[in-house]
């Protein structure tokens, strides 16, 4: 009986010890465009969270190429339909605002928001969504847009990984924006009252 149990106890040890090393090989490797978050309050308590992942320039030609200006053509993961920038990699990029805002002086209410973005050589489209789940714009539905606003991209540093930021604080407003390559596209918010 001694022996059984010392046994099982040699068992339950290897699992506990085999299992995780096992698991990590094969469904735990580190992501090439690592997750991340930034996170802005305006006024008293109005917060803006907006997570995302951060790919890598790697020499790669960004704008145009990469990621396409325009829609970019359908493929089989979008149904065969075009589809905007998912704004990062990975899942979904998200927004969350914790009241009411103004982005570029146009109302959107509180709530989660995925960002996608129409890239153009002279002016973006940047589309809140209310679709806040997915892996990337696949499949973005325009009519789930909450708020689309029109904004000027500017020339900036290099910037080796996707980030997000925000410039501009002035108490209850701000300027939010995306910084990638040697682009960095600004969106305002502000307070509603």
């Amino acid at each position: 009986m001694k022996r059984l149990s010392l046994i099982s106890l040699f068992l339950i040890l290897s699992l506990v010890l085999i299992l995780p090393s096992n698991t990590y090989a094969q469904g735990n490797q580190v992501p090439k465009s690592l997750k991340a978050g930034v996170m802005q309050r305006l006024g008293v308590d109005t917060d803006i969270t907006i997570e995302y992942s951060r790919p890598g320039v790697k020499g790669r030609e960004i704008w145009g190429k990469l990621v396409p200006y325009g829609l970019a053509p359908g493929n089989r993961y979008s149904d065969d339909k075009p589809y905007p920038w998912r704004a990062g990699a990975n899942e979904n990029t998200t927004i969350e605002f914790s009241k009411d805002v103004l982005i570029e002086g146009k109302a959107l209410p509180a709530g989660k928001y995925s960002i996608h973005m129409i890239p153009g050589e002279k002016e973006w489209t940047i589309c809140f969504n209310k679709d806040n789940e997915g892996w990337g714009s696949f499949k973005y539905n325009q009519e789930n847009d909450a708020l689309r606003v029109t904004v000027i991209p500017v020339a900036a540093p290099h910037q080796e990984w996707l980030s997000f930021g925000f410039d501009d604080l002035a108490g209850t407003s701000a300027t939010a924006f995306l910084c990638w390559e040697k682009i960095k596209v600004p969106f305002k918010i502000a307070l509603t009252e």
